[in-house]
């Protein structure tokens, strides 16, 4: 089968030399198998994702070099797909509405004295979990805003045990999605959750190499959830390594790593960035 990897940036911020790793890793994987390479913006958030940032991203990869195959894919132009992979999972009673704010969560936590952590921290205590069916349906009658969260005892349920993702290198890894608990894939302010389009998307664009930073390992479980749910396939995964700074910090926007933007200002040459990535220092053309 031919390889299909994608770069999935988030437009909110600029494109530093670890984004430029990540993209790097993706094309390498599918231009040296004569596979595909794809660019996709990753912009569900619209508190956090900027259009100044999303225009960057596809400026400093075309000053790299990067050529991708087809349409970029905008995510926030495709919100009924997620949608309506979430009326599917709603339809089996897979998820549940949760109108927990985060203080009602933490007063929960708190009064418990602790709380499971996972991946993305303290797992939600299935406050709305438990509703009576008449409470449930007299909020969601009010207008309550409510998030969609996965019953991960129904979904474990219903998917076919057990579950496993290839990780290159290793072989089979055996899948713990239950760390995540029950996950939210969609709210008001973020229509669906990155877990829910990534792996929607993945599918529906025929990836079947999903290059990432090792930081997002623990995702391929979940993801391998939703997809073994939803009937879609499941890629092989590759989790790279992270770049860091010359403390070993891992260079990341919050913390102020340079720009691309930056270093072409500084008149940095793209065979110079590529360099710095141990890769031959030109990608067009290949």
């Amino acid at each position: 089968m031919a390889i299909t990897t994608r770069f999935a940036p988030s437009p909110t911020g600029y494109l530093h030399l670890g984004h430029a790793f990540a993209a790097v890793t993706a094309w390498r994987a599918a231009r040296m198998a004569g596979g595909r390479f794809l660019l996709r913006l990753e912009d569900i958030d619209p508190q956090r994702c900027r259009a100044e940032f999303a225009t960057a991203i596809l400026e400093d990869l075309t000053w790299l070099g990067f050529v991708w195959d087809g349409p970029v894919r905008v995510q926030s132009e495709h919100l009924a797909d997620y949608r309506a992979v979430l009326d599917a999972l709603a339809a089996r009673g897979l998820l549940y509405p949760c109108f927990c704010s985060r203080a009602d969560i933490a007063r929960e936590i708190a009064a418990a004295g602790a709380a499971p952590h996972g991946p993305d921290g303290p797992l939600y205590p299935g406050i709305c979990r438990a509703l009576p069916l008449t409470e449930r349906a007299a909020k969601l009658a009010s207008g309550l805003p409510f998030a969609w969260r996965l019953d991960m005892a129904r979904a474990l349920a219903a998917a076919p045990e057990p579950l496993f993702y290839e990780e290159a290198g290793e072989g089979l890894v055996a899948c713990r999605p239950a760390q995540f608990g029950d996950v939210v894939l969609g709210r008001k302010d973020v229509p669906a959750s990155y877990h829910l389009c990534v792996t929607h998307d993945d599918a529906l664009q025929g990836v079947t190499l999903v290059t990432r930073a090792v930081d997002l390992k623990p995702a391929a479980d979940l993801h391998r959830l939703l997809q073994a749910l939803m009937g879609w396939p499941a890629p092989r995964y590759a989790h790279h390594r992270l770049l860091s700074d010359a403390t070993g910090r891992r260079l990341a926007k919050r913390d102020g790593a340079a720009s691309l933007r930056e270093l072409r200002a500084q008149g940095v040459t793209p065979a110079q960035v590529l360099a710095r990535l141990e890769w031959p220092p030109t990608l067009r053309g290949a």
